[in-house]
C-alpha cells in the first residue's frame, strides 16, 4: 500500500519526508493555509529525495498553469479538487501525458458509483473539500473498482482501520501528521512505518 503526505510548504517538511520516504508528497496550489506558489514548490522539489513523487493539488486552475508545473518537473501528477470535467482532464492529459487523481466528496455510495465513470487514473475519496481532518464511512468504498487514495481524518489511531476497511491503493494524510497545524516529523515517520509494516 502506498502513502502520500500532503500539504508540505516548509523546508523542514521536505527534510521530514526525506527521512520517512513516503511514495508521494503533495504541494497545494489552491487557496489553503498550506498553499505554496510555483516558485516555492520548485525550491522545495530541488531538495526532495529522488523516488518520492510530487503531486500538485489544484482547484479549477487554468490548464496551462498545471501543465507548466508538470513540464518543468516541479510535479509528477495532478490532483483535482474542483469542478474539472472530462474535457479538462483530456486536455491536460493530451498536453502533458500526466496521471490524474480526481478528488471526490463521499456522502453516499452513489457518489462512488458516479465517480467510477471518471477517466481519471485514480480517485481520491474524502470527507469534504480536503484538509478538514474529518472521516467518512469507509465501508462505502468496498465496491470501488478504480485505484483510490483514501483521505480524510486519517491518523495513527485509525490508520489500520482505514487500510483494512477501504483497502485503498494509497493512504493520503495531511492534518493527521501535524501538531498545531504544522507537519510533525515523529508522526510522519511513525505513520509511514505503520503503512509499510501494515
Amino acid at each position: 500500500m502506498k502513502i502520500k503526505i500532503c500539504g508540505l510548504f516548509r523546508q523542514q517538511d521536505i527534510e521530514y519526508v526525506n527521512v520517512a520516504l513516503p511514495d508521494y508528497i503533495g504541494f497545494v496550489f489552491a487557496k489553503s493555509k498550506r498553499q505554496v506558489t510555483a516558485e516555492q514548490a520548485a525550491q522545495l522539489r530541488k531538495n526532495l529525495k529522488t523516488g518520492i513523487q510530487t503531486v500538485g493539488v489544484f482547484v479549477n486552475a487554468p490548464i496551462d498553469y498545471a501543465a507548466g508545473l508538470l513540464k518543468s518537473g516541479v510535479i509528477d501528477l495532478v490532483q483535482l479538487h474542483g469542478s474539472e470535467d472530462e474535457a479538462y482532464m483530456e486536455r491536460l492529459r493530451s498536453n502533458t501525458g500526466c496521471q490524474i487523481i480526481k478528488a471526490i466528496r463521499v456522502d453516499t455510495i452513489a457518489d462512488i458509483a458516479t465517480a467510477q465513470k471518471s477517466s481519471a487514473d485514480y480517485l481520491l475519496l474524502d470527507h469534504g473539500s480536503g484538509g478538514t481532518g474529518e472521516t467518512f464511512n469507509w465501508e462505502l468504498v468496498r465496491g470501488c473498482k478504480k485505484p483510490l487514495f483514501l483521505a480524510g481524518g486519517i491518523h495513527a489511531g485509525n490508520i489500520n482501520q482505514a487500510m483494512e476497511t477501504g483497502n485503498p491503493f494509497a493512504i493520503d494524510l495531511s492534518s493527521g501528521v501535524e501538531t498545531d497545524g504544522m507537519k510533525d516529523k515523529t508522526k510522519i515517520i511513525e505513520i509511514v512505518r505503520s503503512v509499510r509494516n501494515g
